[in-house]
This record gives structure tokens, C-alpha cells and sequence, in this order.
């Protein structure tokens, strides 16, 4: 089944048609590109990458067999050797002739291992004597020697997304000394040695080069070293040994992986995760270096779930030969090279959920990958139903993972507007703006597709729903997050659905659920289901010194007129506040005495205020004075003030 893969290739490889008539196939990495190098009479290039819209196709002149070839930044220079002594270079800029040109090594009797753009128009060659930086001066057609480094070299590696270069030196080949290139310049970094495995004397072990990658894993350079032990009944399986290489400062060892088996493997990395694939048992392990056991010495890790193969993948037939009705072959996995194809890997999150019981340890892995969003809020909806719902402890030890990148990223953005706001200077010019990742769980996301639908079920019981809501709240108050209205509004929802208003009661008195203006309002408008509600709103309104206006509004709608003049008086409002809005409301409840009092009050504060009983026009009054007058007579009308 598909669900039991958790390692799949990308769909859309890329792939060449007539692969049996290619000589040789290069893989640059630099660039993520595939060269299928044709010879006869002239040499026939194809250069195709998974991200490369279309492939680059093009004939050089035969000059003998390639050895490497590969591309600029931007397929802009394209470098070719063909002999131990000297690479050509070929111009695919715009309005410059693509006409080769060469250069040899400057040193004597060397022979070039290789090279690595480290720009667009720098390169460095490698050889058994040194290595050599170079510009390339496409115009002049020539290269100009930046910087060069006389040391023994066995082999090397390259790592393009750090442009850092590792060199074996010494006879045992383990002393990598590593290189770092940047803005046309050539840094020698401390070198430092692998330690290889114990063996009986007189035999002694070399660093192979096949046993080496280099990746960055969380932002940070690695070395990764396949370390094999001699095969003895007691000899562990091998493990992959991980250094840390800094940009300043000596290079570390700091991880070790136990693979608990021996055989021929291959690395990648993928979403940060150490991939080991094993060819014998076509299985594949995945380690997260972030991930600890418990049971296990600090930086030595296990496997994070059980060993599965990649998921079986077809190749269509293509090309002249093939007929339209015939079936995809399927492919030889941990043997690509076969079909001379070149795949993404890619890590399928969906099929971990089952493999990883330990719900925290599964969500510690879920929050670094990149795609990892709809899988969480999947894992947060499943763990609440069905009869292997979670526990408590356990939602909230999940809820507290999420919440806790939750406000890291809170703390960033603010950190980023004050750092802004503050004005141009050279600590705000350090700030960027924080990058809202898959892992940032936010109150919308799990309201939408967790709480809400949750809140709603029929076979769970209320009593379980209203402590997971509040187990919710309760983490996003630990983290000090200000809890959205819409998550109260879901509890007080849930909690009058299940006519637990004894328990609405409670959580209002003591404040578990914060006050808010649109609270408020609900509890308002539950009144015909729950008469206290009334009050219990107009407490939280007075509570919220900015809400004065709402709690008059809600008042003068119940026909409580002289309870709203009450409050405005007690919170000195009064001489501002409008006639015409409480004698609208008093002349409502047709109770003449009421709108009587109403009506003098305005009088005495008319009279306060300007000396005279009267009311402007501006106030819009007049209908109001016609009714007092029809009511009670003119002569009731409050008199002027007589000096």
C-alpha cells in the first residue's frame, strides 16, 4: 500500500531519449544539471535539470573525450577538460562569439582532479599538487589567477550551497582540509581529521572519497562520513559520523547515526533528514540530528522511524520504439544510474503518523519539515476521536509544542516592526523580517480546521470536548498569547448547547475567559436561553473601561433608560452624552412619568450648562418638547433662569 511508503521520487525526472547512444552522462551539482555527452565527428551536448524549463543543446568541436564538463551560475560560461593539464571554456552570454578558449594549470607536472564554479565567473581547479582560483574574463577570453594553494590532494568535495571545498590530504587520505570561496576570494579554513575505524595490525585504512558528503542540515555545513567497522561476530554495524564544519572556528564531531547493519549504502539529504539507503535490503533509514532518544548518549541517534523501501516507481516508455498500448517499466530502485535518470527525493509526511505512536516525539518531527501544516492540524484532529484518542496530558503536551513555535514567531514579527518602526540605524538594518513557516500553527488555523468541527461531534462527550478547548486556551495564555474572541465564543457556544450554564457561570466569575467587547455581545444574545447573561455582560462591559458606549447602547435596548443615565452619570459622561437618543428610548416604553424625568433631566443640564432649560436645534429636539407640552402642558416646561 501507499501509505506504507514515507520515501517516494518526485514525479517528472529527467530524462534523456536514445540514452543508449550517449557516451558518457555527468552530473553537475552545482547546478542540478544532467550532461549527455554524444561523440562523432562533432561533439552533441544535451544539459537538462529538473528545475530547467526547457534542456540546452549544443555541439562543440571533437577535441577528444570529456572528462568533466559543467556550467556556469546561469549556464552563462560552460567549462569542458579533456586533458590532465588544461580546461576550455565556451562564452553563452548574449552578444559575446562562442568561441572556446583554454587554460592550463599553473603548476608544474600537476594534473587537474577537476573543478567548481564558484560563480558565474569563477572557478577553481583542483589538482594533485593544489588547488587554483581563477576569474574568467569572458570578453578577453582569457582567465586571470586569483589565488593558489600548493597542498597534496587525494581527492575532494564540493559543496555549491556553501561554496566550501574539502581537500584529503596525508597518505591515509583523512585529513580534510576545507576551503571557502566568497565574492572572489579564497579563505583556508582549519583543517581537521576523520577518525577511522580500529583495525588489526599491519593493516591499515584510507579515506575513500565514496564514504564522504558533505550537506547542509538545519542551515549549518556537515560532513558526513560512512564509517564501516571490520566485519568481526562482536563488530557494530556501520554508522554515519557527523561533523560540524562552522564558518569560524575547528570543525567538530557532533552526531552519530546507527544504521545497526552493514552493507554498501548511499546519502542524501532531504527536508533536513539524513537519508541512508541500503542496498541489500532495498530499505531506507531516516535520521533527524534534532531528535534524541531517551535511552541514548547525547548526539547518538536511532533511526527516527522503521526502515521502509522508496515507493516502486514505473518509468513510461518513450521515444520511436515504443508503443503507445506498452506497460511502464518498472524501476530497479537504489540503481538509478541504470536508466540514466535524475530524481528529486522526496519525504511523504502522511505515512509517519501510524510509525510514530509518541505523539510529542512525532509532533517534534512534524514541526521541521517544510510541507508540514495539513499533516499537524491532521494529527491534532485525529488524536481527539476514536477509540485511540489521546489522553489529556497528551493534547496538551501537543498543543504546548505548537503554541511554543507559535510565539517564537510572534516574538520575531514584533521584534521586527519595533525594530523598524524605530527608525534607520545599524541594529534595525540586522533585523529581517521573520519567514512564517509551515510549523507556525496560528488560533485561526486550528479553530478552522480542528476546533470547530471538533466542538461539533456526536460521539464524543462534552465533557471531554470543553477540557480540550480549554487545555487550548490554556497553553496560548502559558505562552502569553492573547487568546482570539472566536475561541471563547466556541467554549460558550459549546458549554450553553450542553446547558452547562453553571460552568459558563463559573468561568465567567473567575475570569478564565477573558473579557472582550464581542463576548460581551454573545452573552447578550443569550439572554432568552439564559436571563443571568444579561448581567454577566454588562460586568464585563464595565470591566473594559472602553466600552461605555456599548453598555448605554445595550441598556436603552432592554428600555432600562434611568439604569443607562445611571451609568453615564457614574462615569462622568453625562453632560456630553445625547438628549434626543434617551428621550427616543424613554417615549418606547410608553410610560409618560419615565419620559418626564428623562425630559427635566436634560432640562437642569440645559440650564447648567448655557443658563437656559431649552434645547438647541441642533439637537433635534423639538419633537420631543411638542410631546412633553401635549403630555403635561407648557406651563410645565422648566423656565429660563431670572437674574
Amino acid at each position: 500500500m501507499d501509505e506504507e511508503y514515507y520515501i517516494a521520487l518526485c514525479e517528472d525526472p529527467v530524462q534523456f531519449e536514445n540514452a543508449s547512444s550517449v557516451n558518457n552522462v555527468f552530473f553537475d551539482e552545482a547546478n542540478k544539471q544532467v550532461f549527455a555527452v554524444r561523440s562523432g565527428g562533432a561533439t552533441g551536448v544535451v544539459a537538462k535539470g529538473p528545475d530547467d524549463k526547457s534542456s540546452v543543446a549544443f555541439r562543440m568541436e571533437d577535441k577528444g573525450e570529456v572528462k568533466c564538463i559543467k556550467f556556469s551560475l546561469g549556464n552563462k560560461i560552460l567549462a569542458v577538460q579533456r586533458t590532465p593539464k588544461s580546461v576550455d571554456f565556451k562564452n553563452f552570454l548574449p552578444d559575446l562569439p562562442h568561441i572556446e578558449f583554454s587554460q592550463e594549470c599553473k603548476t608544474k607536472n600537476a594534473v587537474i582532479l577537476g573543478f567548481c564554479w564558484t560563480n558565474w565567473n569563477e572557478i577553481v581547479f583542483i589538482t594533485d599538487q593544489g588547488i587554483e582560483f581563477y576569474q574568467v574574463l569572458p570578453d578577453k577570453r582569457s582567465l586571470k589567477l586569483l589565488k593558489n594553494q600548493s597542498i597534496n590532494v587525494n581527492w575532494y568535495i564540493y559543496s555549491p550551497e556553501t561554496a566550501v571545498l574539502l581537500l584529503s590530504t596525508t597518505v591515509q587520505g583523512n585529513v580534510l582540509q576545507p576551503f571557502a570561496f566568497k565574492n572572489g576570494t579564497m579563505s583556508k579554513m582549519p583543517k581537521f581529521e576523520i577518525e577511522l575505524p580500529v583495525v588489526p595490525k599491519p593493516a591499515k585504512l584510507s579515506l575513500s572519497e565514496r564514504d564522504i558528503a558533505v550537506a547542509t542540515i538545519y542551515g549549518q555545513l556537515y560532513v558526513m562520513y560512512l564509517k564501516h567497522h571490520t566485519r568481526t561476530i562482536n563488530s557494530p554495524g556501520a554508522e554515519v559520523v557527523l561533523y560540524h564544519l562552522p564558518r569560524e572556528g575547528a570543525c567538530k564531531k557532533t552526531n552519530t547515526l546507527k544504521l545497526n547493519t552493514t552493507g554498501k549504502f548511499a546519502l542524501n539529504v532531504v527536508d533536513n533528514l539524513v537519508v541512508v539507503h541500503h542496498q541489500s535490503s532495498l530499505t531506507s533509514f531516516i535520521f533527524d540530528i534534532k531528535l534524541r532518544e531517551s535511552d541514548c548518549a547525547v548526539n547518538v541517534h536511532q533511526p527516527v522511524l522503521p526502515a521502509r523501501s522508496i515507493q516502486p516507481y514505473s518509468i513510461p516508455l518513450t521515444g520511436p520504439t515504443a508503443a503507445p498500448s506498452q506497460a511502464p517499466v518498472p524501476c530497479e530502485l537504489f540503481n538509478f544510474a541504470l536508466y540514466r535518470y535524475l530524481w528529486y527525493l522526496q519525504v511523504r509526511l502522511q505515512p509517519t503518523l501510524n510509525l510514530l505512536p509518541d505523539k510529542g516525539k512525532l509532533m517534534d518531527f512534524l514541526l521541521r519539515r517544510r510541507d508540514c501544516k495539513m499533516v499537524i492540524l491532521s494529527v491534532c484532529s485525529q488524536m481527539l476521536v476514536g477509540d485511540e484518542k489521546d489522553s489529556l496530558p497528551v493534547v496538551a503536551t501537543v498543543f504546548d509544542k505548537l503554541n511554543q513555535v507559535y510565539k517564537d514567531y510572534l516574538d520575531a514579527e514584533q521584534s521586527y516592526t519595533v525594530a523598524m518602526e524605530s527608525g534607520p540605524s545599524r541594529s534595525s538594518s540586522l533585523h529581517k523580517r521573520p519567514v512564517r513557516t509551515q510549523a507556525v500553527i496560528d488560533q485561526s488555523d486550528m479553530y478552522t480546521h480542528v476546533l470547530s468541527v471538533f466542538s461539533e461531534r456526536k460521539d464524543v462527550s462534552h465533557k471531554f470536548i470543553i477540557a480540550v478547548l480549554m487545555e487550548y486556551i490554556r497553553s496560548l495564555n502559558q505562552f502569553q498569547i492573547t487568546v482570539q474572541h472566536y475561541l471563547y465564543e466556541l467554549v460558550i457556544k459549546t458549554l450553553v448547547h450542553h446547558n452547562l450554564f453553571y460552568m459558563l457561570h463559573q468561568f465567567l466569575q473567575y475570569h478564565v475567559l477573558s473579557d472582550s467587547k464581542p463576548l460581551a455581545c454573545l452573552l447578550l444574545s443569550l439572554e432568552s436561553t439564559y436571563p443571568p447573561a444579561h448581567q454577566l455582560s454588562l460586568d464585563m462591559l464595565k470591566r473594559l473601561s472602553t466600552a461605555n458606549d456599548e453598555i448605554v447602547e445595550v441598556l436603552l435596548s432592554k428600555q432600562q433608560v434611568l439604569g443607562a443615565l445611571r451609568f453615564v452619570r457614574s462615569v462622568g459622561g453625562h453632560d456630553n452624552v445625547s438628549a434626543r437618543k434617551f428621550l427616543d428610548a424613554a417615549r418606547q416604553t410608553n410610560n409618560s412619568m419615565l419620559f418626564y424625568t428623562i425630559f427635566r433631566f436634560f432640562e437642569q443640564r440645559n440650564l447648567r450648562l448655557r443658563g437656559n432649560p431649552g434645547f438647541n436645534p441642533g439637537e433635534h429636539c423639538e419633537e420631543h418638547v411638542a410631546f412633553f407640552k401635549q403630555i403635561f402642558g407648557e406651563q410645565a416646561l422648566m423656565k429660563p433662569a431670572t437674574v
